[in-house]
């Protein structure tokens, strides 16, 4: 979906439309949601700061964001995705991939079948979407951000080597700002510079992950549509009304240990053979640097206050100055048993902020 939440609020409030709108509480400790097209000209981006996001577009529209019709509308979408195939696997509420190897309606290619989704969306729900065709997961995602908004572009199995021989390593999947300085120094910039180095060199230097970017370079990608996605984690995460030290986060961390715990038990309501064994605590300086720490014990937590025990102790190893002031924690449970015994493995590749 394009935009999707600034979209939504477009469409449903006609005074909005051709206007900047961000998507976020406006305050000193809010971070945008989302961005219509029309502030992202202004360098406005989801995740982003709101207070940076008014800086850049003093006239933006702050409109504080409302999940339950976003939820109604995704639910929507998912409606019309499912006329034509039941291999759908959600990434977010406004994205998600779609298998039609074996469509329920066949019109004879899948960049047929998009096009007649596309059509639906804009039909019954007077918004955009944008769609990439291609061979698999990884460039279908490449390809959805290529012509966008309200756009589709289609990439043949011949023509990946061309398409990816220039890309920018910072447009793969999992290539954030820090491997890409890591691959700078190595001298390499594009995907024909990931090739040409080598998957043993880059193994070498970075482990699987190297091997993974190699194949990544090739296009290579066996990842299948998953339907029925298992729960990976299970999170509750809060910005704080003003920074605080390490050493002031205890309550704040045993009141997310208390919401996410609940989670848990709604989870496990749901499915009681799945069983979380790794406690997460997440934090994030007042200078945005996020950091994470995480345990796995030989048992799993048993109880909301083992939860919060285990997440409060994690603090221990944050290696930052004492003096370093938080904005925001969060405590999640992960690393869940599935019924057979075997852990289920995040994906490293997650979809965008709504795009």
């Amino acid at each position: 979906m394009d935009a999707f939440y600034a979209s939504v609020e477009q469409r449903d409030d006609p005074s909005l439309r051709g206007l900047p709108v961000v998507v976020a509480w406006k305050g000193a400790r809010s971070v945008v949601c989302a961005a219509s097209y029309e502030a992202r000209r202004f360098g406005v981006r989801s995740a982003m700061p709101a207070l940076r996001a008014e800086r850049l577009c003093p006239q933006a529209v702050f409109v504080p964001p409302d999940f339950t019709r976003y939820k109604a509308v995704s639910k929507q979408v998912r409606g019309i995705f499912e006329r034509y195939t039941d291999r759908i696997e959600p990434l977010s509420l406004d994205e998600a991939y779609l298998d039609v190897t074996a469509p329920k309606r066949d019109l004879g290619s899948a960049t047929a079948i998009a096009t007649e989704i596309r059509d639906a969306i804009r039909e019954e729900t007077r918004l955009t979407a944008s769609a990439g065709i291609a061979p698999n997961k990884f460039l279908a995602k490449i390809a959805s951000d290529w012509n966008k908004p309200d756009g589709q572009f289609v990439l043949k199995p011949a023509l990946v080597e061309a398409f990816l021989a220039p890309l920018a390593v910072g447009r793969l999947p999992g290539v954030g700002r820090v491997m890409e300085a890591k691959l700078a120094e190595l001298g390499v910039a594009t995907c024909s510079d990931l090739r040409a180095l080598g998957a043993e060199a880059l193994e070498a230097r970075f482990g699987r992950w190297g091997r993974r970017l190699h194949e990544l370079s090739q296009g290579l990608d066996e990842r299948e549509v998953q339907t029925g996605r298992p729960t990976l984690q299970i999170s509750s995460e809060d910005t704080f009304a003003s920074d605080l030290l390490l050493d002031e986060l205890e309550p704040h961390i045993r009141r997310l240990a208390t919401s996410t715990w609940a989670g848990y038990l709604r989870e496990r309501a749901q499915h009681p053979d799945r069983i979380a064994r790794t406690v997460v605590l997440k934090l994030k300086t007042a200078d945005f640097r996020t950091l994470t720490r995480s345990l796995t014990g030989t048992e799993p937590p048993t109880s909301e206050d083992a939860l919060a025990r285990t997440a409060c102790a994690l603090r221990a190893r944050v290696d930052l100055p004492t003096g370093t002031r938080y904005r925001l924690a969060g405590v999640g449970l992960s690393g869940f048993a599935e019924p057979d015994g075997s852990a289920a493995q995040d994906d490293l590749f997650r979809g965008p902020q709504p795009g």
